[in-house]
């Protein structure tokens, strides 16, 4: 079975920093691609960052500069420094998994709320 593990949603005011984890537990799987997703109210579901097995990382224009993912390969468990928080950064987090097996498949965490007052 596939689990994903999420941690370090908050309350911050703007201009502060949060720290997520997420730990993806998948034995006899390859975790290709570990990252994260965010949805506020009314919104749809929008990718933060992710990082490939490789150490190859990609972020959404809204984050660049401010914000860093990092991978430990060993415990497969992603990491999102958020730095320099605003307001628009409120939503619910959501950690994803790309996986393989026979084929490749997604599995998605429960999500974390991060809320950033102004």
């Amino acid at each position: 079975q596939v689990q994903l593990v999420e941690s370090g949603g908050g309350l911050v005011q703007a201009g502060g920093s949060l720290r997520l984890s997420c730990t993806v537990s998948a034995s006899f799987f390859s975790v290709n691609i570990i990252g994260w997703y965010r949805q506020a109210p009314g919104k749809q579901r929008d990718v933060v960052a992710t990082i490939t097995s490789g150490g190859s990382t990609n972020y959404a224009d809204s984050v660049k500069g401010r914000f860093a993912i990092s991978r430990d390969n060993a415990n497969n468990t992603v990491y999102l420094q958020m730095n320099s928080l605003k307001s628009e950064d409120t939503a619910v987090y959501y950690c994803y998994a790309n996986l393989q097996g026979r084929s490749f498949f997604n599995r998605w965490g429960q999500g974390t709320q991060v809320t950033v007052s102004s």
